[in-house]
């Protein structure tokens, strides 16, 4: 008898079951969906019929194996989607019990245990509102009181046209409190049904939710609620649209929302754009995931080949190795061989060693780049300017314009950098040479501004001579013109044909000329993912100037957070209301809508007298979670002002009673992949941890009391310094998946709630304590 093979795919739901039920499921799963596919007439796979699912589609529960089982359907001759996982003696009245609708929104395949919904749902009795002065002449009729219920201003067509899955409506009628609101929605729900409830519950009104939510959800054709055929192909349906990478899931720890994709950002990832693409959105709605599986389709569209056509870069070393590290993951080698991936300083440092006879030079650090502004300063008697303006100055307007001499920088525009008068100009070009002339001294140094502006230069006069050999064979036929090109190889050919960018805000104008230069203005040129929110350095752009244009559709913005919790979303996003913040264009960018369907613990504050005491009381913290919550001190990261107290925190883990083990994030990552991680608020860009503590988070120190300096002197300054120091504080917050703890010694950070800091715990309750007392909710 010939074999039959089979392709299966796995739903949302189900892959939640698989994490919830742990390896054995995963590996269970695995060995059962390998069978399938390679004979579906094998007996002992124990397939079973269960019912009919609509025209064209009929469930089956399947043993995977002595204590588990599985709910399948099948929708086309040979092609199952697991739907979902249980086990133990009861597993299969609980997968019978399932029921299963297809939504008439998203279009996609959704279940809902609708037992596990009642025993977590507490019904109210019916009580009957209290008689009017009418009512009393008039015969006794018992009403059911809804003013206590949750969702009772909405009426059923209102929720699901929003998106709520309407076999859900009964249980949503009797719920009365929040606590029974996140206990229903700790139940292996729809995402769409999450995130709709949560924003009604949270006060956005339905048109709102429409907007912000069920839009983007929508399916893009016309949803038959009875083909379950179509459903079943949709990406909203599947963790993922290949059949291998569904195996690989279910072998390894790759997440399951780095896989599947949100139906706008499936939509995004695989859209043909006319030029370049730009996706904005808040920490954790997968705006790294989208520029992945964008890269893996653009890959897919590339004739066979060995080149390295598509470029996927970003700020700095570490966040490419993890970009490097993911891609693998998604795609496996075969995708990495076909991808450029580099930080955009190793970039440009390339770019210029290929330069024959261009001396590059040692490039140095930040920190001695502003020591060489103070020697220059002393030496030359300036004192006006101070020497983080003079670098900054230096990287974001001469070198990233370009200006050669001081005439051009005379006529430099510095948008949103303040009044500067022609003889103050003057007076910083002196410096400017006279910081030149410093570099140039043996041994030779440079900044790593410089190294990207020069590389900018490169790529522009390379692109320029790619142009004018394109217009030069059209004039001539279209004929390769070998006497033309002889000698120059690979050199009259764009670098690449895609290049896509991730935390797009902290890229500067040197590296975006350098990079616009690179690829050919055209369909899908530059893809780039970014949220100004989080900008921690000084690389404010508006990229349609730069040649980067992203108008209408090709601009869009993520709202859904995968990874922090309601309850520490709502207090990192207090820390940036009201300000004000850019598109990573002419535009302006808001919160709008931005949402978790997680919920946990309200972020915890701590204060103590000063920075000894502190510390022990974070270790004391730290301790505590781990020895009586089983956290991994590799799940934790501790954020300090600045290298000495990372220093000091690591001694005081590391020393009785605590013997915590500790590791410094550095700029490659952790020193060690053991212990504790501590670094300062920089060093967490980018990176992700079960529990975050926040030190020092202290007036003076969080903003540093330096900015005061300008709050007469140069008051636009002092806006911007403050907005980019809540922006820091608003990026290390959202790095906390499960918890967050701020702690302060002294007075604490004005960017903190009063109100939250008056009911602060004090440090010598939790030494007294072990770390069992909670501390204030912010």
């Amino acid at each position: 008898m010939n074999k039959i093979s089979t392709q299966v795919t796995v739903s949302p739901q189900a892959h939640q079951d698989i994490r919830r039920l742990g390896r054995g499921a995963k590996d269970a799963l695995g060995d059962f969906v390998r069978r399938l596919r390679a004979d579906r007439t094998n007996r002992a796979l124990r397939l079973l019929p269960l019912r009919a699912a609509g025209d064209n589609g009929q469930l089956c529960t399947a043993v995977l194996d002595s204590t588990r089982m599985a709910l399948l359907l099948e929708t086309e001759q040979n092609r199952l989607t697991v739907l979902a996982l249980r086990e133990g003696p009861v597993a299969y009245d609980e997968l019978s019990r399932l029921t299963v609708d297809i939504n008439p929104v998203s279009g996609g395949i959704e279940l809902v245990d609708q037992a596990e919904v009642s025993a977590n749902v507490i019904a109210l009795p019916e009580r009957p509102e209290p008689p009017t002065a009418q009512g009393l002449d008039s015969p006794s009729q018992p009403t059911l009181n809804l003013r206590g219920r949750l969702f009772a201003r909405f009426d059923d067509t209102t929720l699901t046209s929003l998106g709520v899955i309407a076999s859900l409506l009964p249980a949503l009628r009797k719920l009365t409190d929040a606590s029974q609101l996140d206990a229903l929605l700790a139940r292996n729900l729809p995402e769409l049904t999450k995130d709709v409830l949560l924003a009604l519950h949270g006060g956005m009104d339905p048109d709102d939710v429409r907007d912000h939510i069920t839009s983007q959800w929508k399916a893009d054709e016309h949803v038959d609620p009875h083909d379950w055929a179509q459903a079943a192909r949709r990406p909203v349906s599947q963790v993922s649209t290949e059949d291998a990478a569904v195996l690989d899931a279910l072998g390894s720890s790759f997440d399951a929302w780095r896989l599947f994709l949100h139906p706008e950002q499936q939509r995004l990832a695989t859209a043909t754009f006319k030029g370049s693409a730009k996706v904005t959105g808040g920490p954790g709605t997968g705006k790294t995931v989208v520029a992945l599986h964008r890269v893996r389709h653009l890959v897919d569209q590339l004739q066979p080949g060995h080149t390295r056509p598509v470029l996927l870069t970003t700020y700095n070393t570490n966040l490419a190795a993890d970009l490097r590290h993911r891609l693998q993951l998604l795609g496996g080698t075969e995708l990495l061989r076909r991808v450029d991936i580099k930080s955009v300083d190793q970039l440009a440092r390339e770019i210029v060693e290929e330069q024959p006879g261009l001396p590059l030079g040692r490039p140095i650090d930040d920190e001695s780049a502003l020591n060489l502004w103070h020697t220059v300063c002393t030496e030359v008697g300036e004192y006006e300017f101070d020497v983080e303006f003079l670098d900054s100055e230096w990287k974001h307007v001469i070198l990233a314009q370009g200006c050669g001499t001081c005439a051009q920088y005379m006529r430099a525009p510095r948008k949103g950098r303040g009044q500067f008068q022609r003889s103050q100009r003057v007076r910083l070009w002196a410096l400017v040479e006279a910081y030149q002339a410093k570099l140039a001294e043996a041994p030779l140094q440079t900044t790593y501004a410089q190294i990207a502006a020069e590389a900018a230069r490169v790529e522009e006069h390379r692109m320029a001579r790619v142009e004018a050999q394109t217009q030069y064979k059209e004039e001539h036929g279209g004929v390769d013109l070998v006497h033309r090109e002889a000698g120059s190889g690979m050199w009259l050919k764009p670098r690449y044909q895609h290049i896509v960018v991730d935390e797009a805000q902290d890229l500067s104008s040197s590296h975006w000329r350098m990079l616009r230069a690179m690829v050919r203005p055209g369909s899908n040129d530059i893809f780039l993912v970014g949220d100004a929110h989080q900008r921690i350095y000084a690389h404010q752009v508006v990229l349609g100037q730069l040649g980067i244009k992203t108008p209408g559709r090709a601009s869009r913005r993520l709202t859904l957070n995968y990874r922090t919790t309601r309850q520490i979303l709502g207090s990192a996003n207090g820390l940036i209301n009201g300000e004000t913040f850019d598109d990573l264009d002419d535009g302006i960018d808001t919160l709008d809508g931005y949402r978790s369907v997680l919920s946990g613990l309200a972020p915890q504050l701590y204060r103590a007298p000063d920075w000894q005491t502190e510390m022990r009381t974070v270790a004391t913290l730290v301790k505590e979670r781990h020895d009586r919550y089983g956290t991994p001190y590799e799940a934790m990261a501790i954020s300090v002002p600045d290298g000495a107290a990372a220093t000091q925190m690591a001694l005081t883990l590391a020393h009785p009673p605590f013997n915590i083990p500790a590791t410094q994030l550095g700029k490659e990552g952790p020193r060690s992949p053991e212990g504790v991680r501590i670094g300062t608020m920089h060093r967490f860009k980018g990176l992700e941890f079960q529990r975050v503590f926040l030190t020092s988070v202290s007036e003076g120190q969080v903003p540093h009391q330096r900015i005061e300096t300008h709050r007469l002197s140069n008051p636009q300054r002092y806006r911007q310094e403050e907005q980019r120091a809540r922006s820091l504080l608003f990026v290390a917050a959202t790095r906390a998946r499960d918890e967050l703890v701020i702690t302060w010694n002294g007075k604490a950070s004005r960017f903190l709630p009063r109100e939250a800091t008056q009911q602060a715990v004090g440090a010598t309750n939790i030494l007294a304590d072990g770390g069992s007392h909670s501390g204030a909710a912010a």
